[in-house]
């Protein structure tokens, strides 16, 4: 008698560490999302959009959502079947959410910094940010691999 067996669903695979909200931690959380992501065999062009979208992130973990002695958490998931990733990096000061900077031409209104969450929605397939009780919140990033024809 043949029959075929149900197939084990794709494990998800999942990394999170705590960091210190400083310039050092952000840098690290960028290579602790290389080497995880290279260790799971993610696709290249996932792995490269990725340290992007985690280096913004992390980034303004550190300017912009750090309490002195509180650290920011890095959360990866991955799912390979589908080559779904979601980036979650979860800071301190839930009073103050990222708000996306204007798409601007003028010469005048260009500004050192301001455009990492447009870097981040152009990278990423959808962004969102979340409340993290009691007073943090979460910034959840998903990138899907581009399919290979």
């Amino acid at each position: 008698m043949n029959r075929t067996l149900p197939q084990p669903a794709a494990q998800l695979l999942a990394f999170t560490q705590l960091l210190s909200s400083t310039r050092r931690g952000a840098r690290l959380a960028r290579l602790l999302c290389l080497t995880q992501l290279r260790s799971w065999g993610a696709p290249q062009d996932l792995t490269e959009r990725a340290e992007y979208v985690v280096a913004e992130l992390a980034a303004n973990a550190v300017l912009h959502g750090r309490l002195p002695g509180r650290s920011f958490r890095l959360s990866l998931a991955y799912d390979p079947s589908p080559g779904r990733l979601r980036v979650e990096v979860t800071d301190a000061r839930g009073d103050r959410w990222p708000l996306p900077h204007p798409a601007s031409t003028a010469p005048e209104r260009l500004h050192d910094g301001g455009r990492g969450l447009t870097l981040v929605a152009a990278l990423a397939d959808y962004w969102e940010t979340l409340p993290y009780p009691p007073s943090g919140k979460t910034v959840r990033a998903e990138l899907t691999a581009q399919r290979r024809e």
